[in-house]
């Protein structure tokens, strides 16, 4: 199983960026996939998850109204879109893969896959 995250990178405020992760040995389509980000010296956060079966989707807080996520299950990809950013939305951004077929979650430990993370900078 392999989870490959791209797509970070230096935006102004206000700015977008659409983060990908390209999923190998596993299908997307039944899997719970989840974002989750970690700033320097803080705690990995939850961002957004969408759910296996119907696709419902799930935020936090931080990140409802700005961010979407999605999925493509023809490239076995999720996406992460991610508008009116804010340099508080500085991180790490991880994807993460939870086989149990049961509701969102959003904590971490609830997680068996991870990618390798993606830096966004978002400049003031």
């Amino acid at each position: 199983v392999q989870l490959q995250a791209c797509g970070g990178g230096l935006v102004q405020a206000g700015g977008s960026l659409r983060l990908s992760c390209a999923a190998s040995g596993l299908p997307v389509s039944r899997y719970n996939m989840a974002w989750f980000r970690q700033a320097p010296g803080k705690e990995r956060e939850f961002v957004a998850a969408i759910r296996w079966n119907a696709g419902g989707t799930y935020y936090a807080d931080s990140a409802k109204g700005r961010f979407t996520i999605s999925r493509d299950n023809a490239k076995n990809t999720i996406y992460l879109e991610m508008n009116s950013l804010k340099p508080e939305d500085t991180a790490v951004y991880y994807c993460a893969a939870d086989p149990s077929y049961s509701n969102i979650k959003s904590r971490s430990r609830e997680y068996d896959y991870w990618g390798q993370g993606t830096l966004v900078t978002v400049s003031s």
